[in-house]
């Protein structure tokens, strides 16, 4: 009987194996859980949590009802009122403050749940900064923040905070309420309630739950445990809504998957919720937990035999590939892989010794290439003495003209050798803009000699921009292109070089008066002398600095060419292993 191993895909295998048992196994505990707990879950759970937050939404609504009621009677009390007014002398308006004083710390101490009241007025009476009763100043109302919420309201909630007193901050709910007075703005009482003890209502007989308190705005005013904010409670539920319920949470990464059930009483402005992990409800279902562990159990160890058995087929060809691979060497003696296999490990195998195959190839190749690296250097070390021979050799020439009394042949037999000087110029690529200028003045003295003085140039170079750097070799094809073919069959002719900084850029124009660009394409001889040097200077410029530099040439309309070259401004030579890539 033939290996399945070494006949079918491995994948096919495991899937299919791990499928059916998965399958099975999952099959059986969703049939069992759905019958055991679906149909009473979510249902026994948010009921009971309703009923519960129904009750403490009741039990705190009225301890804040009453606060809002004495916080109604305090404002209109009159001898609150008069002293408000302040049309009294200042005796009798010391007097007035202290009785109001005395008046809100009684109600202070008579209701435990009140920690303490600030009375925000004009012209305040200073005082203990850690006392239950505070007098502070109407222009101090803007810096708290519940003082958005009496813009458009005559009263309102403030979120949890802390204020001081003589044990130190204490956490406090704030209830805001304008004191007016025959349509006349006096002032702003506020109380402030002991927040630990609406915690405590809230939390109820339930230590470690996730509650909150919000009011008609989706505010949050008060939470124990962990809680979601407003921008995330309002993608769940409708907190203007007056209806109660739940909701299912799933995706949310503040609370991961959670049960979350809501309270709003119709005579409340108050809306709790609590939030429930999903995993808590589901782990309360012991029953369900039995089944689930042993049929996870049994599945397990199924699994455990089967992908012992499976792995064992699966590592072992792995292992004989890992072998041949650490004993492998290039023209070795390597180990033999089985040719037997037809899955995917016979196409691994078969890529392996491919693979071999190919490094035997390039280990061969890397050899030639070697060996002809060196042969290139040779040769490169020979080129490199060639043109400094070419140059003793114009400079042997010219001592020779010298003793044959041939002036014009031993100037001539100079100024090449100075431009060859400069076309070396030690192997670099840029050079100053003062050394372009002698080598272009020397190729035009030579054209000069051999025009016998009809040939006129001038050169208008700013001497402050000569110490600038430039792509050497640039103007000379172009001066060579206005010799060679613009002043062709003439006996004259008249070259311009200027040069000059522009817009952060070097600007060189060189303008000649021969035949123009028209006239030499179609009078084109074969012969294409300066062609090449052209576009020489064009492919270097484009691969040095890109297509914002360049030439233009055009026609003239007084008749000529002129050539303009756009080139960046350089104070240092470009860095070589740039200039290497972009050669001449």
């Amino acid at each position: 009987m033939t290996n399945p191993f070494k006949k079918f895909r491995i994948d096919r295998l495991f899937f299919r194996s791990f499928a059916l048992l998965i399958i099975v196994v999952l099959a059986f505990v969703a049939w069992t859980s759905y019958n055991i707990s679906s149909k009473a879950l979510v249902r026994t759970t948010s009921h009971y949590q309703q009923q519960l937050l129904d009750e403490l939404n009741n039990e705190i609504t009225t301890r804040l009802v009453m606060i809002e009621q004495i916080s109604l009677s305090t404002s209109r009390d009159n001898e609150l009122i008069t002293f408000l007014v302040n049309t009294q002398d200042e005796f009798d308006r010391y007097r007035g403050y202290v009785g109001v004083e005395r008046a809100l710390a009684n109600l202070t101490y008579s209701i435990p749940l009140i920690q303490g009241i600030d009375l925000y007025m004009d012209r305040p009476q200073s005082g203990d900064a850690k006392s239950y009763i505070q007098f502070r100043n109407i222009r101090d109302l803007n810096k708290q923040d519940w003082s958005q919420y009496l813009v458009n309201s005559d009263f309102a909630w403030s979120s949890e905070h802390e204020i001081p007193s003589f044990q130190g901050d204490v956490p406090v709910l704030s209830f805001a309420r304008k004191i007016v007075y025959e349509d006349k703005y006096l002032g702003v009482l506020v109380v402030h309630v002991k927040a630990k003890e609406i915690q405590t209502l809230l939390t109820g007989n339930s230590s470690g739950s996730n509650r909150m308190m919000t009011n008609t705005e989706g505010q949050q005013f008060l939470k124990i445990g962990q809680a979601l904010n407003q921008t995330e409670l309002s993608k769940w539920i409708d907190v203007k809504s007056d209806q109660s319920g739940y909701v299912h949470i799933r995706g949310n990464p503040e609370v991961r998957d959670s049960l979350l059930v809501y309270s709003k009483l119709t005579d409340s402005s108050w809306t709790l919720v609590e939030i429930t992990p999903w995993d808590q409800i589901t782990a309360s279902s012991f029953q369900l937990a039995e089944v689930i562990v042993l049929i996870g159990i049994a599945a397990v160890l199924l699994v455990l035999l089967l992908t012992h058995y499976l792995s064992g087929q699966f590592t072992k060809p792995i292992k004989e590939m890992v072998t041949a691979m650490r004993q492998y060497s290039v023209s070795g003696n390597n180990v033999e892989l089985p040719a037997d296999y037809e899955n995917e490990f016979g196409y691994l195998f078969a890529g392996y010794r491919k693979q071999n195959e190919r490094i035997e190839e390039l280990y061969l190749s890397v050899q030639r290439r070697y060996e002809q690296q060196k042969k290139a250097e040779i040769e490169a070390l020979q080129a490199n003495i060639n043109p400094h021979f070419l140059y003793n050799m114009l400079d042997q020439l010219n001592w020779m003209a010298i003793e044959a009394g041939q002036g014009e042949l031993s100037r001539i037999l100079e100024l090449m050798g100075r431009m060859f000087r400069i076309g070396l110029s030690n192997g670099e690529s840029f050079i100053t803009i003062s050394e372009e200028l002698e080598h272009i003045n020397c190729y035009l003295e030579i054209q000069q000699l051999r025009w016998g003085g009809g040939l006129q140039y001038t050169i208008e170079v700013p001497q402050d921009i000569q110490h600038l750097f430039i792509p050497k070799l640039t103007l000379q094809p172009f001066v060579e292109n206005s010799v060679v073919h613009g002043f062709n069959k003439r006996i004259n002719g008249h070259i311009r070089i200027q040069m000059s900084s522009r817009n952060h850029s070097l600007q060189i124009i060189i303008d000649d008066d021969g035949t123009g660009l028209k006239r030499v394409a179609e009078g084109k001889q074969k012969r294409r002398t300066g062609g090449y040097g052209i576009r020489n200077v064009r492919e270097r410029i484009a691969g040095y600095f890109g297509d914002c530099y360049g030439v233009v040439l055009t026609d003239r309309e007084e008749g000529g060419t002129r050539v303009e070259i756009t080139l960046p401004l350089l104070t240092e030579p470009q860095p070589k292993e740039q200039a290497d890539n972009n050669p001449v």
